[in-house]
């Protein structure tokens, strides 16, 4: 698949403005709990709802891409999207003028936010199975990398307008009634111009990967995965509630540390991007490697947290978790897409996609009434899921090995791949 072409850049907007409109919510959801008044536990939880149907959906969503096809699984994800952003806005609204009490409008925010479990991870799941079909061996970290920078982008953009959309009538709904819009117009934009997502006939005809994820090939990436997305979802769910309570020592309110939240996810986002943009090419990290300097900057960033004395060190800590989660997401997600066969990336990219939803299941509630009870408290849990990791990808043998030659995929590198010494766009093997 070539990356300048319309197709990977209708799947890199896909991307893009999912993660952002997500970003924007989470940027905004603190503020929206403190002003309704709701346990910050309370808040984590609505996240966790979503985050369970994720989990459940993610494999029905990886077959019905297959028996589907890609595009029209990627137009069910968006639409999902869609209405769940809209949903939460009016929820959002009527809660905040008042039409409706706080616990009535926060269920209703809790629904928008099942929406969004049941079906937005159709849409990454086929994008991932999507450009899998057509990439080789050779072009796949580097095309999954760059997928992956599109949610990276997409967390740059998302909490730096959410404190310009908290407009005047609508108020902290404005991020999300914006995303709505824009995720209408990038649906039709699919509909209309995405070349058909049809699975090749080869792939189609192989046994389904039923149990896959017990398969020694890619369990130890699986391991991995959810240690190190546990962590960024832990760091995620405490940010704007470390933020504006580090503020308000200095007598800011909740409102008022709205853009200080969005700075802090910026820097955290900027720094995945240098990660997935200019370090990943520039020094040719291959999926191993990627996992190993992952998780030990996310380890590096939690260690900074847990003595984090004010607002400073809270983003210098963020960003460095982020720069760790922006080697260590491509890594586990191309290495396990690599150790399998073109059949099997279907279900392959539904274990990603569930595995998103487990690091958000369970790690942000915990995070959350761990921070309650004592501010260090979460970030002390993220420095054991990070170390365990980085031992995990130091010990694991299907880590710290380069995936087997496949029967039906050549592993050596084409005639025009620049040799390891000399890094090129395809990577050095």
């Amino acid at each position: 698949m070539n990356l300048r072409s319309q197709a990977f850049a209708i799947l890199f907007l896909v991307s893009l403005i999912a993660a952002g409109g997500n970003m924007a919510l989470q940027s905004v959801l603190p503020t929206i709990g403190r002003e309704f008044g709701l346990a910050d536990t309370l808040v984590a939880g609505a996240f966790a709802l979503s985050a369970l149907l994720w989990t459940v959906a993610s494999p029905v969503w990886a077959r019905r891409s297959d028996a589907w096809g890609r595009k029209r699984t990627i137009q069910l994800g968006l639409g999902g999207f869609v209405v769940s952003m809209a949903g939460f806005g009016v929820a959002t609204t009527a809660g905040l003028e008042g039409w409706l009490g706080a616990g009535v409008a926060f269920a209703l925010m809790a629904t928008a936010r099942a929406i969004y479990g049941l079906f937005g991870s159709a849409a990454p799941i086929a994008s991932q199975a999507y450009v899998a079909d057509r990439t080789t061996a050779q072009e796949r970290t580097r095309a999954m990398s760059m997928l992956a920078s599109a949610q990276g982008l997409g967390t740059v953009i998302g909490p730096t307008l959410a404190p310009f959309l908290v407009l005047p009538v609508v108020g902290l709904a404005g991020p999300m009634y914006v995303f709505a819009l824009i995720g209408a117009c990038v649906l039709a934009w699919v509909w209309r111009s995405l070349p058909s997502g049809e699975v090749p006939r080869q792939a189609r005809e192989l046994t389904p990967s039923k149990g896959l994820w017990k398969d020694p090939r890619i369990s130890g990436h699986l391991a991995f995965g959810v240690l190190v997305t546990g962590v960024q979802a832990v760091n995620i769910s405490v940010l704007g509630f470390h933020v504006i309570d580090e503020l308000a020592a200095q007598g800011m309110s909740a409102t008022q540390a709205q853009p200080f939240i969005g700075l802090a996810m910026f820097a955290g986002a900027a720094a995945t991007l240098l990660a997935q943009w200019g370090l990943i090419p520039l020094l040719n990290l291959q999926p191993r490697a990627l996992m190993r300097w992952g998780a030990g900057l996310a380890l590096l960033g939690n260690l900074l947290s847990v003595a984090a004395p004010d607002f400073f060190a809270v983003v210098v800590g963020y960003a460095l978790v982020s720069l760790g989660l922006g080697f260590a997401r491509p890594g586990f997600t191309a290495g396990s897409s690599l150790a399998v066969g073109p059949g099997e990336q279907g279900a392959i990219a539904g274990l990603m996609m569930a595995l998103a939803g487990i690091s958000f299941l369970f790690p942000p509630v915990i995070g959350v009434a761990l921070y309650e009870w004592t501010e260090p408290a979460p970030f002390v849990l993220n420095v054991g899921m990070a170390g365990v990791a980085l031992v995990l990808a130091f010990v694991l043998r299907g880590l710290r090995t380069p995936p087997p030659d496949l029967p039906d995929r050549d592993e050596r590198p084409a005639p025009d791949v620049q040799p390891a010494s000399q890094p090129g766009p395809e990577g050095a093997r």
